[in-house]
């Protein structure tokens, strides 16, 4: 039983109080702040005595693939340890499943809240905090440390991206006592957590200091290796035993029916954001290697995480103005008919970085239900604004269509337009060379729960398999696809 049964009906939800808007905009450091513990363990005696515990399940229901935990967090008993003040032993419960607790933490969008059963009527738990402060109060204790496997197998293993999928995969992999090596493209190790996530949400020294762990337990790291150019395929395959593909899903999805496309100022969200964290990095933004957006009129295209994070940024640059078309419906306080709990919940709430462009620029920066239908030249190559009309979804024989809604057609001023739109895919060239087999949809054909390729010993996890996804499913399928490629280079496996 839980050490307080009633606490969800006694203590109300608390999240942790974060810096004040338009005083973090000035810099680019974290803007979360610790609570005091015993603010965190309070929080946790709201995680009631269910029946069934949602929150880590990590199950799949029609309409969403987003509930409970992917990882199988174990949820209700580290919640009981934090509010019996067993921090320890909470970390322990913590590690057994997540072996990034500091990333999710920091970056998920909580599943896990959406299905605790306290929010069937009232707020979810502050699960996602709890994880965090469970974590560093960890690292601030010194209890992560790293833990070199008792015995090696002899085997190697390739694992090709430094992402969350190829760093679980790696870290798991190593626990089962095989060489491992991680490859990665870039000049910094950590794929969309260091170059896709703005420092103020997760810091790079964050990152590294799990990756320094992992290197004192073994792993090898390297990075400007692209596999297909720096190193074959064929040389890589002869050279160990195993491979994990990891390398996400990195095509962008592209605006090329839209007249004026080619424009200079019109530029992919993904790119925005690399460039931003590499020049901070490199020299504190002091030189011009990166896309500005310093007295712009930026229109961000997409509503999802990467267009809030182009705010967040765009706001630090000192952008005049910031809109963000959403091209759906403005979401409601409370769950429509069609998105009961336990699904994650499809309402209304405002991210860190809209908060921080309406403290800046006195409003909210989304506008809703905008197509985008022109980008308007200067005559000389140059965006100067764009055409824009209003729209609503509707779905003709079961395929979603936009509809434009007449008489709300208008010019929008933008000198920087970032497109947010999503990914189509991972890259095609090494897949070709490898001579992996694809699915209609230009992912990794590799069964859920197996993640084998068509490459006899090559296992795929993450984006480049399933698509693009969350931080925490990435986490789930490097776990998994380590597991099974530990079964084929050993005939068995300990891992989960």
């Amino acid at each position: 039983m839980m050490g307080n049964p009633t606490g969800f009906m006694e203590i109300n939800r608390k999240t942790p109080a974060k810096r004040e808007p338009k005083e973090r905009v000035e810099d680019w450091n974290e803007f979360q702040l610790t609570p005091p513990e015993e603010e965190i363990e309070e929080q946790a005696a709201r995680c009631m005595d269910c029946g069934i515990p949602f929150c880590q399940a990590g199950t799949n229901m029609p309409g969403s693939d987003e509930i409970g935990c992917p990882v199988y967090n174990l949820i209700p008993e580290w919640n009981d340890l934090v509010y019996k003040g067993q921090w320890k032993e909470a970390l322990q419960r913590l590690h057994k499943t997540n072996n990034f607790p500091e990333f999710t933490g920091r970056v998920c969008p909580a599943p896990c809240e959406g299905s605790c059963t306290v929010a069937i009527d009232a707020e979810p738990v502050t699960i996602k905090s709890i994880e965090l402060q469970i974590v560093e109060k960890g690292f601030r204790e010194g209890w992560i440390t790293a833990k070199q496997p008792l015995r090696r197998t002899g085997k190697k293993v390739a694992v090709i991206g430094s992402g969350p999928a190829g760093l679980a995969a790696a870290a798991q992999l190593n626990r089962a006592g095989h060489h491992v090596t991680v490859y990665e493209k870039e000049d910094r190790i950590g794929g969309l957590l260091t170059y896709g996530i703005p420092d103020v949400k997760l810091p790079f020294e964050t990152v590294m200091r799990r990756i320094h762990l992992l290197e004192e337990e073994g792993i090898e790291f390297k990075t400007n290796v692209e596999i297909g150019s720096t190193i074959t395929w064929n040389e890589l395959r002869e050279a160990v035993d195993g491979v994990v593909l990891c390398t996400g899903a990195q095509v962008p999805r592209g605006v090329e029916d839209i007249p004026g496309h080619d424009l200079n100022g019109i530029e992919y969200a993904m790119n925005f954001l690399t460039q931003n964290t590499k020049a901070l990095l490199n020299h504190n933004l002091r030189n011009d290697d990166y896309i500005d957006a310093k007295d712009k009129h930026v229109v961000v295209i997409g509503g999802g995480d990467t267009g809030v994070d182009c705010i967040t940024t765009s706001v630090r640059h000192g952008a005049k103005s910031i809109t963000q078309f959403d091209i759906n419906v403005e979401k409601q306080e409370e769950r429509p008919e069609n998105n009961p709990w336990p699904l994650f919940p499809m309402t209304y709430k405002q991210e860190e970085g809209h908060k921080e462009a309406e403290a800046v620029y006195g409003q909210d920066p989304r506008a809703y239900q905008w197509l985008t239908t022109e980008f308007i030249s200067d005559g000389n190559g140059n965006l100067t604004g764009l055409k824009a009309v209003q729209a609503e979804t509707v779905y003709n024989n079961g395929k979603k269509e936009r509809k434009p809604i007449p008489g709300t057609e208008r010019v929008w001023k933008a000198d920087l337009v970032l497109l947010a739109i999503g990914f189509t895919g991972p890259e095609r060239e090494l897949l070709e060379q490898m001579g992996i087999q694809t699915t209609k949809h230009g992912t990794v054909s590799a069964e859920y729960g197996e993640y084998a390729t068509s490459e006899d010993g090559v296992f795929a996890a993450g984006d480049n398999r399933r698509g693009q996804s969350l931080v925490v499913w990435a986490i789930h399928e490097g776990r998994e696809a380590a597991r099974e490629c530990d079964r084929y280079l050993t005939g068995s496996t300990i891992l989960p």
